[in-house]
């Protein structure tokens, strides 16, 4: 199994760090960036991406894990190649996880209507102005092969929502 982050400058640190190490339990994980370079938390914590966005072939991955942090969703949600990334891994039904502000990705992807999802309190309007059936009080919500969550205090929930989503993927 492989998975992929996709990051961009000052993305809400403990947002990649706990993904990373979670997904290295059950995956082969590949950062990217825009890139292909090293960006930063907003504390500082590197993110080494050894990929560009232009690089990935979604074909050969199967998670993608969107991190948040006002600034990096909003960086990458103007990136083409970030959106056509995501575009791609929604339409080939693999397992996307966006987390804080990260489903201002999935806005700019056009990929909300009509799903079940939920984010940062801060996005909540502009994920019902997509289309998408927020739900608030949510700590993870998982729609089909999206899996969305509020903030870093929901990190074990929302990966583990993400692991066994993946999981029973790939035994199908």
């Amino acid at each position: 199994m492989r998975s992929l982050i996709c990051v961009a400058s000052n993305f809400q640190d403990e947002e990649v760090i706990y993904p990373f190490y979670k997904l290295q339990e059950f995956s082969e994980v590949t950062i990217a960036s825009c890139d292909g370079k090293t960006v930063y938390g907003k504390y500082g914590v590197p993110a080494r991406a050894s990929k560009r966005f232009s690089e990935i072939d979604t074909n050969e991955y199967d998670i993608l894990i969107i991190p948040g942090g006002f600034e990096c969703p909003d960086r990458l949600r103007i990136d083409d190649e970030c959106i056509r990334i995501v575009q791609e891994m929604i339409d080939k039904n693999k397992v996307v996880g966006a987390i804080c502000h990260g489903p201002w990705v999935l806005i700019s992807a056009n990929r909300t209507k009509g799903r079940d999802m939920t984010g940062y309190k801060a996005v909540h309007i502009d994920l019902s102005n997509s289309g998408a059936n927020v739900l608030d009080s949510s700590d993870v919500v998982v729609d089909g092969n999206l899996v969305t969550a509020p903030h870093y205090k929901n990190n074990p929930q929302f990966m583990l929502a993400v692991q066994s989503l993946a999981t029973n993927k790939s035994h199908v």
